[in-house]
C-alpha cells in the first residue's frame, strides 16, 4: 500500500518542466532528520521536474536563517515562525509558506543532580546554546509565562555541537535544544537528565515553517507554488514510508547515522501533529492560532512596528488534500 501511496505521489509531478528557477533554500540548522523530505524531494528529482534548482544550504540559528531570507540574501529558508514575528517587527520582510512543527519543538535540559527541578529554578543559571538558536528571542516570553524575570539568567554562546559536553562539564546550566533530538539527551545524559518541554509550560507556538522573501515572492509565485506543492508532499510521503525518505538524508550527507535520523523522523512526526494539519492540510499556518501567537510575541516579547499578522503567512499553495495520517 505504502508503495502505491509513493508511486501517485510521484505521477502527480508527471507535467512538463518549466523554466529552471534557482532557490538558495538556508535551513535552520545542519541537516538532521526534520530535514529528510527536503533531500528525499530532491534526490527523487520532484524539484527539478518542476523546473526547480534547490540547493540545501546548511543553517546556524532559525533567527540568522530570517535575518537572510529578509535581507533577500537567500530567497527561501527554514525558520522559527516566533523568530519571524519578532524580525518581520524589525523590518525583516518574509513570508511563511509551509508550516512543518505545528507545536513548538523547543526543549530545555539540564542535570538533576544540580538541583533544577523546573523554569521557576533558572534565576542566576547559565543557559548555553549558540548566539543565534531561536529559543533566546523567544526565551522573554516562556520566563514570563513561568513567573520568572527573563533577564536573570546568563546567556552563553556555546556551539551546538558542545552543549552536551558543557552540560556535562557543568560550565553552563541549561541548554536548549529541539524534541527531535531528545533520544541523544536520554541516552547521554541517562536518569540525570532533567527536561521540559516549552509547549508543556504554557508555550506552544508555531515552530518551523518554510519562509519566502516577499519581494521574492512577489516576482516568483509560480515557482514558490511548485515549491511547496513538492515538498508538501514530500512531507506527506516520508510520514507513509518514513526510511527511504531519511536514507536520502544520510546518503546526502555522510557523516548521518540512519537508525538515529528514523529516531529524529519519528519524534518530528509528533511535531507536525495537530487538528489542523490533520483536517486541514498538512503544513498549514491557522489564523487562529498565528492571531495568538503574534499577541504572545507582542505581549512578552516586544515587536518594534506593529504589523498585521496576516502578512507573514499565506496558506495559498498548499494542496487541500494532502493532509497529516498520524
Amino acid at each position: 500500500m505504502r508503495h502505491l501511496f509513493i508511486a501517485a505521489i510521484a505521477a502527480a509531478f508527471a507535467v512538463p518542466a518549466a523554466a529552471q528557477t534557482k532557490l538558495d533554500f538556508i535551513l535552520n540548522w545542519v541537516p538532521g532528520g526534520d530535514h529528510a523530505p527536503y533531500y528525499y524531494a530532491k534526490a527523487q528529482g520532484w524539484y527539478a521536474k518542476e523546473g526547480l534548482e534547490v540547493n540545501l544550504e546548511p543553517g546556524k540559528g532559525s533567527m540568522l536563517a530570517v535575518q537572510k531570507v529578509g535581507a533577500g540574501a537567500n530567497p527561501i529558508g527554514l525558520a522559527d515562525m516566533g523568530n519571524v514575528l519578532i524580525a518581520k517587527g524589525k523590518g525583516a520582510d518574509t513570508v511563511g509558506v509551509f508550516n512543518v512543527y505545528a507545536n513548538s519543538p523547543q526543549g530545555l535540559y539540564w542535570l538533576k543532580s544540580s538541583g533544577i527541578r523546573g523554569v521557576k529554578d533558572f534565576a542566576g543559571k547559565k543557559i548555553g546554546n549558540p548566539a543565534a538558536d531561536g529559543a533566546r528571542p523567544m526565551w522573554p516570553a516562556l520566563a514570563k509565562a513561568n513567573g520568572v524575570d527573563p533577564k536573570s539568567v546568563i546567556w552563553v554562546n556555546v556551539d551546538a555541537n558542545a552543549k552536551l559536553s558543557a552540560l556535562k562539564a557543568k560550565s553552563i546550566d541549561i541548554t536548549t535544544s529541539f524534541y527531535n533530538i531528545h533520544h541523544i539527551f536520554q541516552r547521554e545524559l541517562g536518569e540525570d537528565m532533567g527536561f521540559v518541554a516549552w509547549r508543556d509550560v504554557g508555550l506552544n507556538p508555531y515552530g518551523n515553517s518554510v519562509v519566502v522573501n516577499a519581494e521574492f515572492l512577489a516576482k516568483n509565485r509560480p515557482a514558490i507554488d511548485r515549491f511547496v506543492k513538492v515538498t508538501q508532499r514530500a512531507f506527506a510521503a516520508c510520514v507513509a514510508s518514513p526510511k527511504p525518505c531519511v536514507q536520502a538524508l544520510v546518503d546526502a550527507n555522510g557523516a548521518l547515522k540512519l537508525d538515529n535520523e528514523m529516531t529524529n523522523w519519528s519524534l518530528v512526526e509528533v511535531l507536525m501533529s495537530d487538528q489542523y494539519s490533520k483536517n486541514v492540510a498538512l503544513g498549514i499556518h491557522d489564523d487562529g492560532r498565528m492571531k495568538a501567537d503574534y499577541e504572545l510575541v507582542r505581549d512578552y516579547v516586544g515587536i518594534d512596528k506593529p504589523y498585521d499578522v496576516k502578512s507573514t503567512y499565506t496558506n495559498e499553495f498548499l494542496d487541500r488534500k494532502v493532509r497529516m495520517a498520524k
